[in-house]
């Protein structure tokens, strides 16, 4: 089949078959089909969609393109969760140890931040010795002795969707559904899961503000996940503030930590975490209900195993053995602390989130290019949520940076990120729907 007929079907508004799909997909992955001809088909999917029949093949496709993971060995079930990105969303640093606590296993591979949005990865890598990418056997033996890993997604998984996005991202084609669900569910086929969670969000914070655009891409996600043999439900989640109270990589480290603890957790991190860990617990056969993962999650949580789970995860993957009780030894801290005042008393009504993720890159703790080095140390600590009350003169936030140029900078970023009032905002939904597949 010549890629170009296959494009040509595409650009005209036909279905595709299969077996087009599989053998341009094919082409991908062996360099057969040339990057023009990537970005051509990737432009007429954007324009004329895909059924939900052809966003499956083009998932399996991707999927078969490289190594495909079997944990069959494993004496539980193998679950993930997958976030579509936000600001402060370190659900999975907890989730993660949480939903091993409970009797499930979890290959949690997860990627690196681009844009305003934060990565688990570069979270992971402020501290010192964790490997996260361990080549297969390290992965598969933290799996089985701590129950869980957060690694990166190595080159033998799903390699076409590697080369098919590096071409989406610079030829305006990214935002396309079914693309989205393709990369999206790749890899996740590709990783052997028995079942998966979505969190979709929703807000000025993420990809999809709007609730059509995330209802639809959540409903995607779901039936071409399904379709391809992967149980998966999905949870809409608020975004129009950042979920935890801090934003970065080590400050968020430290926030998860916390909350594993039981030190500090932030309200709204805290359901969605639990909701996300109850779904789980839900869809790998290990809970009943979601009244019933709930619960285990939460005493999971309570009791510290959790926490115990996740020292041991840091450990075998040769990070310290006493992360945990001594994380702030440990993780790298930002030569500058500057506080965010608020100028008059009132309630923050508003809160514009994406542009603290880009404060966030400002400071060196993102990045705006792949190749892109991250700081890990710097980043905002103490934001105050949507409702909160505060006195002038008091602190909106704070800010960790490697210099007072830096800091002040970010500082005015903050301060204009914030909306105050004079009454108290009426609380949004953090858990804003549940996406199950259609029976």
């Amino acid at each position: 089949m010549l890629p170009q007929e296959i494009i040509r079907r595409k650009r005209d508004g036909k279905a595709l078959a299969p077996a087009e799909i599989a053998a341009f997909v094919g082409g991908i992955t062996s360099g057969a089909v040339s990057e023009g001809q990537i970005a051509a088909f990737g432009m007429a999917v954007f324009f004329n969609g895909m059924s939900r029949d052809e966003a499956v093949a083009l998932t399996t496709a991707m999927r078969d393109s490289g190594d495909v993971l079997d944990w069959s060995d494993l004496p539980g079930p193998a679950t993930d969760k997958h976030s579509t990105g936000g600001v402060g969303d370190n659900v999975s640093l907890m989730l993660a140890p949480i939903v091993a606590a409970c009797g499930a296993y979890v290959p949690m591979i997860s990627g690196r931040g681009l844009g305003h949005t934060g990565g688990t990865l570069d979270k992971m890598d402020s501290i010192p010795g964790y490997a996260s990418q361990p080549d297969l056997a390290l992965f598969r033996r933290t799996v089985r002795e701590a129950g869980c890993a957060i690694i990166g997604q190595t080159s033998d998984l799903a390699p076409a969707d590697k080369r098919f996005y590096s071409i989406r991202d610079v030829t305006a084609t990214v935002e396309s559904v079914p693309l989205i669900t393709a990369s999206i569910l790749s890899k996740k086929l590709a990783a052997g899961l028995g079942s998966l969670v979505l969190d979709v969000k929703i807000g000025n914070g993420a990809f999809m503000e709007s609730a059509r655009d995330a209802s639809a891409l959540a409903t995607s996600l779901v039936e071409v996940a399904n379709g391809a043999g992967l149980r998966t439900t999905a949870l809409i989640t608020g975004m129009n503030e950042p979920l935890a109270s801090a934003a970065g990589n080590a400050v968020e480290v430290r926030n998860a930590v916390d909350f594993l603890t039981g030190r500090f957790r932030d309200p709204r991190l805290e359901e969605v975490t639990l909701a996300l860990a109850a779904d789980m617990l839900l869809s790998a056969g290990r809970a009943s209900s979601q009244r019933e993962g709930l619960q285990r999650a939460r005493t999971a949580l309570e009791d510290g195993t959790a926490a115990d789970i996740f020292g041991r995860m840091v450990f075998v993957l040769g990070g310290p053995v006493d992360f945990v009780t001594n994380a702030a030894k440990y993780l790298p801290k930002a030569d500058v602390e500057l506080v965010v005042k608020a100028p008059r008393g009132g309630f923050v009504s508003a809160i514009a989130t994406r542009d603290i993720g880009l404060a966030v890159v400002a400071l060196g703790g993102g990045r705006t290019r792949p190749e892109d080095k991250v700081d890990h140390a710097v980043g905002i600590t103490g934001l105050l949520p949507v409702g909160a009350e505060v006195r002038a003169g008091e602190a909106l936030a704070r800010i960790h940076a490697r210099s007072p140029l830096a800091a002040e900078t970010a500082a005015a970023s903050v301060f204009a990120c914030y909306t105050l009032d004079e009454a108290r905002p009426v609380a949004a939904k953090v858990v804003a729907r549940r996406i199950a597949p259609r029976s």
